[in-house]
């Protein structure tokens, strides 16, 4: 499956056993928001994860705000949620594909490559036209066994000692240390460059063409992508698969890990 699938075209499979649709909208200002809009409505037969509960550890310390799971517990609660390894997978968010793409990472991750993020997300479903429910649909347990990850990660060391490019996706005044919200010290890593998830899409969510992407992005091979706490990271990384590019890896801990360990910080 193509990293990217257009709203039509997810419609066209809703009868289609292998699909399982999932609705990650999450909100940083209000964690619950997103359950409540999935309660709300959302496309017939999505299931629910929600950012922090199901995909993130926020037990494991040291390791920034969104730590990943462990890729067998992860693996085991997505088989709970019906979702196995032949299973075609669409996620889908109404946040440029920010969210939506920590998923599709964290399957590659597992070693599932059917795995693709709705264009324009919930936004794009709704302005198609499309049909939405609001019940939460029956799911049936499967196995998930993990395999070989699809994808890299970096950790700390190799961002501190790295030869390649590292992009920061987090919004320029967080970048240029103007403003921080959420974690203990503005500014950025050391070195990195500042291209915002928000970059790879248009004013409606959805993605560049393939070839505006790749002008966007240049060279990504050897290179890193970080942000806040490893979410809005992985829509550069998808964003570079999708225009045919070196796959760059994702630092997990991002700047949030990064700063609360004490690391030299650069602002402007």
């Amino acid at each position: 499956m193509h990293p990217i699938i257009r709203a039509d075209d997810v419609a066209e499979r809703l009868d289609d056993p292998t699909l399982r649709v999932v609705d990650v909208r999450w909100y940083l200002t209000d964690h619950d928001l997103g359950s409540r809009n999935y309660t709300e409505g959302h496309v017939p037969g999505a299931v629910y994860l929600d950012m922090e509960e199901d995909l993130s550890d926020l037990s494991v310390p040291d390791a920034g705000r969104h730590p990943l799971p462990d890729r067998e517990a992860f693996a085991a609660l997505l088989g709970a949620r019906g979702i196995g390894n032949d299973s075609s997978v669409v996620a889908y968010d109404d946040a440029g594909g920010a969210v939506a793409g920590r998923l599709w990472w964290m399957l590659r991750w597992l070693g599932h490559e059917d795995v693709a993020v709705l264009d324009g997300g919930f936004p794009a479903w709704i302005s198609a036209d499309l049909p939405i429910e609001a019940t939460t649909p029956p799911v049936t347990p499967t196995a998930f066994v993990v395999g070989e990850p699809l994808t890299t990660t970096a950790d700390r060391d190799w961002i501190a000692g790295r030869a390649g490019r590292l992009f920061d996706a987090r919004a320029p005044e967080r970048h240029q240390g103007l403003v921080e919200p959420v974690d203990p010290v503005p500014g950025h890593i050391p070195g990195a460059e500042n291209l915002p998830a928000t970059s790879v899409v248009d004013s409606t969510g959805r993605f560049l063409p393939p070839d505006e992407l790749a002008q966007l992005l240049g060279e990504t091979g050897g290179s890193a992508a970080a942000c806040g706490s490893g979410v809005n990271a992985c829509v550069l990384i998808l964003a570079a698969v999708a225009a045919g590019l070196p796959e760059a890896a994702l630092y997990p801990g991002s700047y949030s890990e990064w700063s609360r360990a004490g690391m030299p910080v650069e602002t402007g």
